[in-house]
């Protein structure tokens, strides 16, 4: 009989919720959030002896209130949501599912760099409304082959996006707050630049990064005015790396011709967000992972870390956030 409470605090669609329950061990129990309220959250979280969280926030309140809970696990990668130092002084571990949704975060990005240059919502927009532009997207439509794409950020999400760029024959520059070595750079096609130098010289730019007090505004209005005339900016990343309003300006003013972009600052963005309204952005509602047949993988790697935990053994420390206690 399952004797370890799990609390997974999305809100998953039925066919999801069946899939992580028939990876889960019989070890759990879970029970599954009904909405985001504040209320039903912080009662999931009272019972947990685990929490599996995504996109749902776990502040300090919560940790506190979750007197049972033994171990947080974060379905993806990033843990801007979670109040890290507050697990840390509890001496709660935090482990994430590292390099799980590389590949469906890698594919939408491209999806992104190649929607954006080929116009695809203005087309699939027009035709449905009766007009055919094959004449004007002659005059203004783009190929990804050939161009200089900068990677602002390589690890398992760029590197990703760097291996399947391979098919598109593009100049790969990458920055990395920890660079490669030369036998690896050569693996990947890729070479080192300074983040001056990837956003000067790139046709397309796209964020890899996670949000951290030293990524927030990465992106502001100098440097996207230094970047290339036509150029295009594709973020499936996080929100807050980019100054929205100087995006803006740079989207209408120039010097940018496009933006793909899978995260904002405020999500859900706000109707009257302006980005929403320019033709040259594509938006998605930050989704780049959200893959159907990419969930049983992501389930197996976050359960898979807790039964570990539950079992005494080693978990992999590229999923290590907040390690355990010494036992």
């Amino acid at each position: 009989m399952p004797s370890l409470r799990l609390s997974v605090l999305d809100v998953y669609a039925p066919a999801v919720r069946e899939v992580i329950s028939r990876s889960a061990p019989e070890t759990f129990a879970l029970r599954f959030a009904e909405s985001y309220d504040e209320h039903e959250q912080r009662g999931l979280a009272e019972e947990a002896d685990f929490l599996l969280a995504g996109w749902a926030q776990i502040d300090a309140a919560m940790i506190a209130a979750a007197k049972r809970l033994r171990m947080v696990q974060k379905w993806g990668i990033g843990v801007d949501r979670i109040d890290v130092e507050a697990l840390r002084r509890a001496g709660i571990p935090l482990a994430i599912t590292a390099g799980a949704n590389a590949g469906p975060v890698a594919e939408h990005a491209i999806m992104l760099m190649l929607s954006v240059l080929r116009r695809l919502p203005v087309v699939d927009r027009a035709l449905r409304e009766g007009r055919w532009l094959k004449s004007e997207m002659r005059a203004t439509a783009l190929q990804l082959s050939g161009k200089t794409v900068g990677l602002v950020g390589f690890g398992n999400i760029g590197r990703t996006v760097a291996l399947k760029l391979a098919g598109f024959d593009c100049r790969i520059l990458y920055y990395d707050p920890r660079p490669l070595d030369r036998a690896t750079e050569r693996a990947f096609r890729v070479r080192q630049a300074s983040l001056d130098q990837l956003f000067a010289e790139s046709d397309v730019v796209s964020l890899h990064l996670p949000a951290t007090a030293e990524t927030m505004g990465l992106v502001d209005g100098a440097r996207l005015q230094a970047m290339k005339k036509g150029a295009v900016l594709i973020n499936t990343a996080r929100g807050e790396l980019v100054d929205e309003a100087a995006l803006h300006r740079a989207l209408t003013e120039g010097p940018l011709s496009g933006a793909g972009l899978d995260a904002f600052a405020q999500e859900p963005p706000e109707a009257g967000n302006p980005l929403l309204s320019l033709d040259n952005v594509v938006v998605t509602p930050h989704v780049g992972g959200a893959a159907f047949d990419n969930v049983e993988n992501t389930a197996r790697h976050a359960l898979g870390n807790l039964l570990a935990f539950v079992e005494g053994r080693p978990l992999s420390p590229l999923d290590i956030v907040v390690p355990p206690l010494p036992r």
